[in-house]
């Protein structure tokens, strides 16, 4: 499972020949400009919530690719309204694609598009892969729901929100990595504007003491699990 962090909540998922991505916000994020968007492949869209710095890139690239847009209910009407294939989830649901099979999990924030359409209630996915399992914790504060996740699923890799002011900070994230038993953590939702701003090196420290690996990749940058 190859995973491409291409900045904000964007990112991009290999599992063997099919391409999954999450949450597109590119072309609108000035420190991912480097980003040629017209390259990224996907076969799956997978979209945690409606707010427009997670949905900029969903139509022009399910367009031009012919994604698979999968999401919560609304989000799924919301696309197929305009023509797109879409699969639709709630939470606590889960089905069986062709990549593994995908959860819909409890998130607490907001979710409306950039029109003002209710975009129903945000979510993370769990994605038990042939190999490895993941967590995409979407945009969220922390909750007690993360609890139930090892409950179902041992993790190889959670992915946390850590940029603070509109989703858990680091010393939330670091409990949020107790809750589902996970001591690998990718940290997204950080940097792209004022309010998100951190300090890597500290953020990278409090993970360390408390026996934890934080990654902060590099837009565009890489990594096998």
């Amino acid at each position: 499972m190859k995973i491409t962090f291409y900045g904000h909540a964007c990112l991009g998922i290999q599992i063997e020949e099919i391409n999954l991505l999450i949450d597109p916000f590119i072309s609108g994020n000035e420190k991912a400009s480097h980003i040629d968007v017209e390259s990224i492949k996907a076969d799956y869209i997978l979209i945690t919530h409606a707010h427009g710095d997670h949905t900029l890139d969903v139509e022009s690239i399910a367009k031009r690719t012919g994604a698979v847009i999968i999401s919560n209910a609304e989000i799924a009407d919301y696309y197929s309204g305009k023509g797109f294939d879409t699969h639709p989830m709630n939470h606590g649901g889960s089905w069986d694609f062709e990549f593994g099979v995908l959860r819909y999990v409890n998130a607490i924030h907001s979710s409306s598009f950039a029109d003002g359409t209710y975009g129903g209630q945000p979510g993370g996915f769990v994605l038990e892969g042939e190999r490895k399992n993941i967590y995409i914790a979407g945009d969220t504060a922390l909750t007690m729901d993360m609890k139930l996740i090892p409950l179902r699923t041992n993790l190889d890799l959670a992915v946390l929100p850590i940029g603070d002011n509109f989703t858990m900070g680091i010393e939330d994230a670091i409990v949020a990595s107790d809750f589902v038993s996970c001591d690998k953590i990718l940290g997204y939702h950080y940097d792209t504007f004022g309010y998100i701003e951190i300090d890597h090196e500290e953020a990278k420290k409090k993970f360390y003491e408390a026996q934890k690996d934080l990654m902060l990749l590099s837009i565009g940058e890489s990594i096998e699990i």
